[in-house]
């Protein structure tokens, strides 16, 4: 059985906009994700420490965003929303719960602009919705001389090979649904795009696997790409970095030496490699005429 909780409050505002996503909000309807992504970023960092250790439902979500947009929209702060950060909000037991699409209604209601980030083939139930929100939604002013969407709907990739997907990713939909799915998306004329965030080190990370990657999100009706480092914290039993180096025991040994100097000190990959990961994106993405990053 699914926990479920009551919550205080469910829109958190962000001392600056995010340069990467745009949004001045963060909304999370679950806590916990049964996706379970081994590499995700919640697991032993301080992003975690106010989640839920099992999947839970945030029951009053609905109420309490009602509360906390209705004076955000009285005070004109309009601004992007991310739909989860923290979780995917199209996981399973959403189908069932409608939650998301209950906060959906609310974000149409007071017309604020909304970015989806996901792995789910979900997302499509809820594009009627997401095209009110795209045709009413009130931008920032700075924003709306650069960006003409209400809705933003961003698909998350580690690789696109589905046996490396199984194992870092083991709950969530094969790299191929979520391609069709954006697919489906960019058809009704979403801006839609593709976050390989993050890609893997020595196994989606090279020149070759990165075109390959680019090129492939273009085809399937991506609009801009994302591009960003592997991250692994913590040393607990269910920490990302544990889980990740027992996955590459496993099934990458010749690996493991690599990541152990890759993350020797930093839970993020030194500085140099992350430049040097930057530039081969940017440089592919202008190779194939996509936008790197949204704006």
């Amino acid at each position: 059985m699914i926990k479920q909780v009551q919550v205080k409050s469910i829109l958190n505002k962000h001392k600056m906009r995010d340069e990467w996503f745009l949004d001045d909000y963060t909304v999370n309807p679950y806590s916990g994700c049964s996706f379970n992504c081994i590499y995700c970023y919640t697991k032993g960092s301080r992003y975690g420490t106010n989640i839920e250790p099992s999947l839970a439902v945030k029951i009053n979500a609905p109420e309490i965003l009602e509360k906390q947009l209705r004076r955000r929209a009285m005070k004109k702060e309009y601004g992007f929303i991310v739909i989860s950060s923290s979780t995917d909000p199209y996981i399973p037991i959403e189908k069932e719960l409608k939650l998301t699409r209950k906060l959906l209604e609310i974000v149409l209601y007071y017309k604020f602009p909304v970015h989806i980030a996901t792995k789910s083939t979900l997302v499509l139930r809820d594009l009627d919705l997401l095209k009110e929100i795209d045709e009413k939604a009130i931008l920032p002013d700075d924003l709306k001389p650069k960006l003409d969407h209400g809705v933003i709907i961003s698909f998350s990739f580690s690789t696109l090979d589905e046996k490396t997907a199984k194992i870092f990713e083991p709950g969530a939909p094969a790299p191929h649904e979520r391609l069709e799915t954006m697919k489906k998306c960019s058809d009704e004329g979403f801006f839609t795009g593709a976050g390989f965030i993050p890609v893997l080190p020595f196994i989606s990370d090279s020149e070759e696997q990165l075109d390959k990657m680019i090129k492939t999100a273009k085809d399937f009706g991506a609009c801009y790409i994302f591009v960003g480092a592997l991250t692994l914290f913590g040393k607990g039993p269910t920490d990302s970095k544990t889980l990740c180096f027992k996955a590459l025991e496993k099934y990458y040994p010749e690996l493991v030496r690599k990541y152990k100097r890759l993350y020797r000190i930093f839970p993020m990959p030194p500085k140099e490699y992350q430049s040097n990961l930057d530039e081969k994106a940017v440089r592919l993405c202008k190779k194939h005429g996509i936008h790197y990053k949204i704006l």
